[in-house]
């Protein structure tokens, strides 16, 4: 990577031959699409958390371990989301060295806890956790061991994945092992075995006709979706990560580079759709909250009643 002006202030980025990455119309759509998902994901995970908080049906430990995923995708989106948009409009990273450092631990910061929120159990100590868990593997580079920078087209920050540098090396393979490798092995492990969680209660559902079973099989299906479209939106980064981290001389162009980026970012309005379509009960409170503050219409007690079910009757152990 080269910068122009000045390394310390890691606002311009050019290509190896002195170009920029892209030309003026490509960061503009750049801009566009990053817009595009990050408004509705600031909107929605607003909701969720405006929602959970002001009704108090939703205070049950699945509303809450979603409220809390919830803070975690609109701080991505507030910090990676929108100055994506802002930075690709002006086609630089137009922040600083210090706004390019902060934005890399804030994204990092939101993203890790979201993937150890997956992870650990869903009570409040879970979710303390997975706070310090976090904290704890992004702080590093703030201090010394390793380093935020610059990647992609140049207008968001990220762990720096090319520097051959043996301290940053070695904070970049432990960050990998410790927070991508190991938690996303135990993730698939622990969800397929919530998957066949949801096969059995599945038949149960078929056999009895039973509200809890139907229940149930609605709150397994929603996480695993969940869980899925988290997989999906961030193994992309990582994978392209890990491949520049063992083999430096690889050429990637940056806008290659910049797609897996913009990918996991876009995860941030995947969860409240999928949470607000399936959940019935919820769904009761945050639509008419969306459609400016209409109160919800008083529902059958019964028929809340399948959409209540604890996540710990149907979460991996």
């Amino acid at each position: 990577m080269q910068h122009s002006g000045s390394l310390q202030n890691a606002s311009f980025y050019l290509g190896p031959q002195g170009e920029p990455p892209l030309p003026r119309a490509g960061f503009i759509i750049l801009s566009i699409i990053m817009a595009i998902f990050t408004g509705p994901a600031i909107i929605l995970n607003a909701t969720v958390i405006i929602v959970s908080l002001m009704y108090k049906q939703l205070r049950q430990p699945l509303n809450y371990a979603l409220m809390n995923m919830a803070v975690a995708d609109l701080g991505t989106a507030m910090t990676g989301g929108v100055l994506s948009v802002v930075n690709n409009a002006q086609g630089y990273f137009s922040l600083g060295r210090t706004g390019c450092v902060m934005e890399g631990f804030a994204v990092s910061l939101f993203g890790k806890f979201k993937e150890d929120h997956m992870e650990y159990s869903h009570a409040v100590g879970g979710v303390i956790l997975s706070w310090l868990w976090s904290l704890t593997w992004n702080l590093p580079p703030l201090f010394g061991w390793g380093r935020y920078e610059l990647e992609g087209v140049g207008t968001s920050c990220a762990p720096d994945w090319h520097n051959r540098d043996p301290q940053n090396v070695s904070y970049i393979v432990a960050y990998f092992a410790v927070c991508f490798a190991v938690p996303f092995a135990i993730i698939l492990v622990s969800y397929t075995k919530l998957m066949w969680t949801l096969h059995q209660v599945s038949k149960m559902a078929c056999v009895e006709g039973g509200a809890v079973a139907k229940g149930e099989m609605k709150v397994a299906s929603m996480v695993i979706l969940m869980v899925l479209t988290f997989l999906i939106s961030w193994m992309p980064y990582a994978t392209l990560a890990m491949l520049v981290v063992y083999n430096p001389d690889v050429k990637i162009h940056p806008l290659v580079g910049t797609v897996p980026v913009y990918l996991a970012k876009s995860s941030t309005v995947y969860n409240p759709i999928i949470y607000i379509y399936l959940n019935k009960q919820f769904r009761k409170y945050a639509v008419p909250f969306l459609m400016c503050g209409k109160e919800p219409r008083e529902d059958d007690e019964a028929s809340e009643a399948t959409t209540t079910v604890e996540i710990n009757k149907v979460s991996p152990s």
